[in-house]
């Protein structure tokens, strides 16, 4: 009994091969993303593509093991989840106040540690962010608030 089961998971495990998620493929830079907001350093925009691009923009640097079902849907949920909350690829299609709180978020997030996540470190160990680096996100990711905010208050008086 515990044979059939086995073989026929095994079966089910061979099928589901054959049924690969979309991928990410985009470019992450393009006409709308971030940095036509707001001007980002290279050392900034190279941390961000190593640490943040992945799952918050329409590029992805997929893994080795992207190919494998059920993994490979596990991951396009995550990348799907994340570019829920943030896409730097589409940043300049928000408003003022949620290009803002994006800003905000970034810099929190990564104060706290909580992005890059865990799960996304193990695999992807040059994103684990040093002190100093993190410094550099959150301090862009402060003046780059205020660069919008001016922004958006110049064009309010110029209606």
């Amino acid at each position: 009994m515990l044979r059939k089961v086995l073989i026929g998971l095994l079966i089910v495990l061979i099928v589901a091969q054959f049924f690969q998620p979309a991928k990410n493929n985009g470019r992450a830079q393009t006409t709308t993303d971030i940095t036509h907001v707001v001007p980002v350093p290279d050392t900034v925009l190279a941390l961000m593509k190593i640490a943040c691009y992945d799952c918050h923009s329409d590029s992805t640097r997929y893994p080795w093991y992207n190919h494998i079902t059920p993994v490979n849907w596990w991951l396009k949920d995550h990348i799907d989840e994340g570019k829920r909350h943030i896409n730097y690829s589409h940043y300049v299609e928000g408003s003022y106040k949620r290009k803002i709180k994006h800003l905000d978020e970034t810099a929190e997030q990564v104060e706290k540690h909580e992005m890059p996540i865990g799960s996304y470190l193990w695999i992807h160990t040059d994103a684990r962010l040093t002190d100093a680096q993190r410094k550099l996100i959150i301090d862009w990711a402060n003046n780059a608030k205020e660069l919008v905010l001016k922004d958006s208050i110049s064009k309010s008086l110029i209606q």
